[in-house]
């Protein structure tokens, strides 16, 4: 029986980045995921707080050199590549001087959003997408971590939809308690438009707060899975009624067996629908 393909796709990964739930859990899921019987891959952006050296990235050279168009803007993709010690698991690494060169991941020096986080989303997204493809690997699950990652679902069920890498696949989501406290670009909403979405799929986000954009990636994703103890009441609230399969939380330690399950709960479900 053929090995059932997890795409893992986190706004940060230990031991590239660290002491938060998202990348805690974005390390242990992959390798004990892979350890139960299934295949895996692993992307998340190539912060500029990331050290190279220490961590012995390396671009991929064939995977390298197409360019994305965010917002009528050329942007080169790069992929760079490094091994979890220990794990025997790679992680693929999404970046691009104008969004990830910077020496920090979604907030400047005074603790305040960049004001493009919102165009660092969706070239993250996109990125990992056409580079899976570039890849010819076909995932019958991916699982999303973190707001970053959170247009992703709506780029795979919406723009992606008859494309044959993910017309099958099923989309998990992680929501944490990690909001941002500012608004994204006024603009945002006419960026998702030129990239090709209808005005039906994106009218939730001509004003994008941190709520509202989970609750569109709970709407449009096949599972939802509580990934801190504590999240918006809001969101909770949202995931109960948005009538998606959900998982509630477990902790790091613990949370590697009811989430293969989970997959292959939705797995099942849908083939059985």
């Amino acid at each position: 029986m053929e090995k059932k393909r997890v795409l893992f796709i986190s706004q940060e990964i230990s031991p590239f980045l660290t002491q938060t739930d998202i990348a805690n859990i974005a390390r242990k899921l992959p390798q004990g995921i892979q350890e139960s019987g299934k295949e895996i891959r692993a992307f998340m952006p190539r912060f500029g707080c990331i050290n190279e050296r220490r961590h012995q990235l390396h671009e991929v050279i064939r995977l390298s050199g197409m360019n994305l168009i965010i917002n009528d803007v050329d942007h080169p993709l790069i992929i760079k590549v490094a091994s979890v010690p220990q794990a025997k698991i790679q992680v693929y690494f999404i970046d691009n001087e104008d969004f990830f060169k910077r020496k920090a991941t979604v907030t400047d020096e005074n603790g305040e959003p960049f004001d493009d986080n919102d165009e660092r989303a969706m070239f993250f997204g996109r990125g990992v997408l056409e580079t899976v493809k570039k890849l010819g690997w076909k995932p019958d699950i991916i699982h999303c971590h973190g707001w970053m990652t959170a247009l992703t679902p709506l780029y795979i069920k919406k723009l992606y939809q008859n494309d044959p890498h993910f017309a099958d696949a099923k989309v998990v989501y992680s929501v944490y308690d990690n909001a941002f406290n500012k608004n994204w670009d006024s603009n945002f909403y006419e960026k998702l438009k030129f990239d090709g979405f209808d005005e039906a799929d994106i009218a939730s986000l001509k004003e994008v707060d941190f709520n509202t954009l989970n609750k569109l990636a709970i709407d449009v994703s096949d599972g939802v899975v509580q990934g801190s103890e504590e999240i918006d009441p809001e969101l909770t609230e949202a995931i109960k009624t948005s009538g998606t399969p959900s998982l509630e939380y477990y902790p790091e330690e613990s949370c590697v067996k009811p989430i293969d399950e989970f997959y292959d709960q939705i797995i099942e479900e849908l083939v059985i629908d």
